[in-house]
């Protein structure tokens, strides 16, 4: 049972607990892990059944709820590997995963990491991850240990990209120089055999999300692109591309990618994580904008003040 759930609730094992539904209508309060396929059997057994987003829970209702839903977790449980925690615990014993973000606890695997939807989507892959609020944190049960490891290389690059320091050598470097040079004259070097679309927003290795208005068709000379900007491999032919900010209505019409397809190249489709880090830039400077604006009208007022005093 989690810190905080409802009053009453008994846990029934591997992230199942069961409480009472209240007094103004029958029923049980059912948790479970998140998995897609779990849900959709729970779904389709009890199709009366509604989320209470307020209590993460789903409400059962009936006077003999209490009773399906204890057979069905039953059936449930039943259905997994009995000896999967074991093989799992073994196999992590032979070949151990170290690493900072995983906590191997007694009852299962432990995932903290910083917040990264590239992380949140893979664990939502693994089956019955859950994340568990009282902690802050995702349990991976040590059945699934194997499909863990397979994608562990995946979250430990994503958590680390997203820890406070790296984003903060992100924005110097995106501060340097001669890549600030670069951004205010707003143009980006791409290869001149594989070129971005233009009009639509694509995700670059310097400046993020932005869409591409021209392409230049001379080659840019040797030493003309600083390495911050663009560390192309070398050897290959760049064009300058020139481009602006997306608009919030075109950064909406963008299906993401779910990671980049060649970052060698300098520019992608746009990450879900590259379309909220814009669009959160967007907001800041509109608040920005207006914050200055709303300060300029009120030193107007209170010169215009002033002078009619005079």
């Amino acid at each position: 049972m989690e810190a905080g759930g409802p009053e009453g609730e008994e846990s029934r094992g591997a992230g199942f607990s069961i409480a009472p539904g209240g007094a103004k209508r029958p029923g049980v309060l059912v948790a479970m892990p998140f998995d897609r396929g779990l849900i959709a059997r729970f779904r389709e057994t009890f199709p009366t059944a509604k989320f209470r987003r307020s209590l993460r829970r789903w409400f059962v209702p009936g006077t003999t709820a209490g009773r399906r839903v204890d057979a069905w977790i039953g059936r449930e449980l039943s259905a997994f590997d009995a000896h999967g925690d074991d093989k799992g615990r073994d196999a992590y014993a032979f070949e151990p995963l170290t690493s900072r973000y995983l906590d191997p606890a007694p009852e299962s695997l432990i995932v903290r990491t910083p917040y990264s939807r590239t992380v949140v989507e893979t664990l939502r892959g693994l089956p019955s991850a859950h994340w568990d609020p009282a902690i802050r944190a995702w349990r991976v049960p040590w059945r699934a240990y194997e499909a863990l490891k397979a994608v562990w290389p995946a979250i430990e690059a994503a958590a680390a990209r997203n820890e406070p320091e790296a984003k903060r050598a992100r924005r110097e470097a995106i501060r340097d120089r001669e890549a600030e040079s670069e951004r205010r004259r707003r143009r980006f070097p791409v290869p001149a055999d594989d070129l971005p679309p233009l009009g639509v927003p694509v995700e670059t290795a310097a400046f993020g999300v932005v869409v591409f208005e021209a392409l230049d068709t001379e080659p840019v000379g040797p030493g003309e692109v600083p390495h911050a900007v663009a560390p192309l491999p070398p050897g290959r032919a760049v064009v300058w591309g020139w481009w602006r900010m997306p608009s919030f209505r075109e950064l909406a019409e963008v299906t993401p990618a779910a990671r980049p397809d060649d970052v060698r190249r300098g520019w992608w489709p746009p990450t879900r994580e590259g379309l909220e880090t814009r669009r959160r830039r967007l907001r800041e400077t509109e608040r920005a904008r207006a914050t200055r604006a709303r300060r300029s009208g009120q030193e107007a007022a209170e010169q215009a003040e002033e002078s009619m005093a005079e």
